[in-house]
């Protein structure tokens, strides 16, 4: 059934009240204020995991199992947090047969718990559920079969979007991918989801801490036959225009310092709201220059903050969503 769907260009869904359906929605999406509203808390959660681990490079945040991650929820909750950015690590990978009843456990279990409290984001991504680490499925001469890919991704939409999730948020850069998803949420009466894409996603060096945090290091190659090449503007611009064309209700560039000349364009180009990702690299370069005695963390985060907010970036997602509060937003 979702491998035969397909919607004309034209008729995509456009609904501008999904960004209206709760007041965690709408403060996101307030276009005149700057608040702890704002921000995006990362969260990884590996069916693995025993014991809370650090993420080296990351201060204060960790590889959780399912239960620590409910009571860091409730902490961060305390501290103004809102809106959480899932990652979800399978303890079997597969070449492509992938069993989803963790991720499925994990998100009904946050939304039991926290209910409207939160607004939870999930990444759709195959390469936490690959053997090879890689976004995608493979053909045997090791050619992307984006078919395939975007029926796996379909499925893993539907799992994460009957668990409960509030937000779709696709990061594999495969073609097509979010016209894919629009069709699935609204051919099975689950329209109201928005998707908030990765729209602007380079092949960066500054994902390092994140691979070791979400299991998710390639074993063979690189993504730079998917991901975007950071030397190229206008491939950037036009990957977020077709995403925005395929239904995107919001768009995101990746990483955030790096794409910081990007984000008024997009956002004028595509006439939707446009957020930055501050990646862990990014993210890492400032925990351990303190740890080093060369800055203060809080005043670099927030000085790096507003240097997105003054670029336009609508929203930010930071490993440091937590300390916004404490910062003064």
């Amino acid at each position: 059934m979702i491998g035969k769907m397909r919607l004309p260009m034209s008729k995509v869904s456009k609904k501008l009240h999904r960004l209206k359906s709760n007041k965690i929605f709408r403060d996101l999406c307030s276009e005149t204020d700057f608040t702890k509203a704002n921000f995006v808390q990362p969260l990884f959660v590996n069916e693995a995991s025993g014991n809370k681990e650090e993420i080296i490079g990351l201060k204060d945040n960790f590889v959780m199992s399912l239960e620590d991650t409910l009571r860091q929820i409730n902490d961060d909750i305390s501290n103004g947090v809102s809106n959480f950015l899932l990652f979800i690590s399978s303890k079997n990978k597969s070449l492509d047969s992938f069993n989803l009843s963790f991720h499925e456990k994990v998100i009904s279990s946050i939304k039991d718990e926290f209910k409207d409290n939160i607004n939870l984001w999930t990444d759709v991504c195959l390469c936490s559920l690959t053997d090879h680490g890689h976004c995608c499925l493979f053909d045997k001469d090791n050619s992307i079969n984006i078919d395939k890919t975007l029926d796996e991704i379909s499925k893993v939409v539907l799992t994460y979007a009957e668990a409960g999730a509030d937000i779709i948020a696709p990061s594999d850069m495969m073609d097509g991918r979010t016209l894919k998803i629009r069709e699935v949420l609204d051919g099975l009466n689950f329209s109201m989801i928005p998707i908030i894409s990765y729209s602007t996603k380079f092949s960066s060096n500054f994902y390092g801490p994140f691979r070791n945090a979400a299991d998710s290091t390639p074993l063979f190659g690189d993504r730079k036959q998917y991901q975007l090449d950071y030397r190229n503007k206008s491939e950037a611009i036009r990957a977020s225009i077709r995403c925005a064309e395929e239904g995107a209700d919001m768009l995101m560039v990746k990483p955030a310092m790096t794409s910081i000349d990007l984000i008024k364009d997009i956002k004028e180009k595509t006439n939707l709201m446009v957020g930055a990702y501050q990646v862990s690299g990014e993210y890492a370069g400032i925990c351990l220059s303190e740890d080093k005695g060369l800055l203060n963390m809080e005043e670099a985060l927030e000085e790096t903050w507003h240097v997105m907010r003054r670029a336009e970036a609508q929203f930010i997602i930071t490993y440091g969503a937590r300390l916004a509060k404490k910062i003064g937003f």
